[in-house]
């Protein structure tokens, strides 16, 4: 698996590794800040390559889970730089994704108790986690067109944050049934004016993101993530072939510093996007949409078949804070513990064992 643990550029960074640690979503943040505790959980993992951090929210009505972190105040940039200093303390480097929500939120998490925004006033159908128990997602409530333009500026004003609190760039989520990804699919998006309807409208408010993200703090430290295919939080995406090669379009051209895919079931959209970009591409590899079969071996094999340049991996490096080393030694791993990924203390967090400790 020496493919692996080959450099590449990045932007202006070098990886020592193709090794991707992908978002995961912790729920670990109190008042949507980040402490002690995350600085020990990312730092552990600095041997990857790079780390994508868990989804941020660019703004108070962006948030779609409790106990997520921001990034939208001075204070929230002043935790975080906690964080960035103690991953490259261990010689790592991390970017922040920032992750809008959109439809899939709830009053409950927002001071005015205002509803979520969306492209259009279709609920998700599905419900959120509370202390309390689940309650639904409410119908969401349509964006004007200055909401959009505030939120352009809002994850404008996150990536400056980001800056601030010494990220090695950001990452833009337009996956998995959140706010990028509900402009881009058809059963979310019903609008009848210039971000709605052909395709053509529907991935504008990705690029237009895309580029004032790129024009503030420079587009070699502004990455994407899409995820063609996927159902998540109710998306359908009827036709994402052509949808996925006009998004990947818009993008040439603002030279962005990589797009990742998170893959769901299947590969032929990934090999669109794989001949339409021509920068890095990282893939998360789920072709069979077998979590289980995602393993350094499926990794490897997505290098050495030209489809990726570098690698995303989930629930490994949650569970093996020292992955390279492991794959290396050809294992053996930790055994993952489900009831531990969302919300809690350091069990299952920051105290998975390194090889040696094992």
């Amino acid at each position: 698996m020496q493919e692996l643990f080959e450099p590449l550029r990045l932007g202006k960074m070098t990886l020592p590794n193709r090794l991707v640690m992908a978002p995961m979503t912790r729920s670990r943040s109190v008042d949507r800040s980040v402490g002690q505790l995350t600085a020990e959980y990312y730092s552990q993992r600095g041997g990857a390559g790079l780390i994508i951090t868990e989804g941020t929210q660019p703004s108070v009505i962006g948030q779609g889970y409790i106990d997520t972190p921001g990034l939208h105040c001075a204070a929230q940039a002043d935790a975080w730089r906690v964080v960035t200093d103690a991953v490259h303390a261990k010689g790592g480097r991390i970017v922040v994704q920032l992750m809008h929500s959109g439809r899939v939120g709830h009053p409950s998490l927002y001071p005015d108790g205002a509803l979520p925004v969306a492209p259009s006033p279709v609920a998700t159908g599905s419900t959120m986690f509370t202390p309390d128990g689940p309650v639904a997602h409410p119908t969401p409530r349509e964006m004007t067109l200055e909401d959009i333009v505030r939120t352009v500026e809002d994850f404008v004003a996150a990536a400056r944050y980001a800056v601030r609190a010494g990220f090695d760039g950001v990452e833009l989520h337009a996956a998995n049934g959140y706010l990028l990804h509900q402009f881009l699919a058809d059963n979310t998006n019903l609008r009848t004016d210039a971000y709605g309807g052909s395709v053509e409208n529907r991935i504008r408010f990705a690029v237009e993101v895309a580029r004032a993200v790129g024009d503030a703090i420079g587009p070699e430290r502004v990455g994407i993530r899409i995820s063609p295919g996927s159902t998540s939080e109710g998306i359908a995406e009827h036709d994402p072939a052509p949808l996925y090669r006009a998004l990947i379009r818009g993008l040439v051209p603002l030279d962005l510093a990589y797009v990742h895919v998170m893959e769901f079931g299947h590969r032929d959209v990934t090999r669109i996007v794989r001949s339409e970009w021509p920068g890095i591409l990282i893939v998360n590899p789920h072709a069979t949409g077998d979590e289980s079969s995602v393993t350094p071996q499926a990794a490897a094999d997505a290098l050495r078949d030209g489809i990726a340049d570098a690698v995303s991996l989930g629930q490994m490096w949650l569970a093996n804070p020292d992955l390279p080393e492991r794959i290396k030694a050809g294992g053996p791993y930790n055994e993952i513990v489900p009831g531990t990924f969302y919300g809690g203390d350091h069990r299952g967090y920051t105290d998975y064992p390194t090889l040696g400790a094992s």
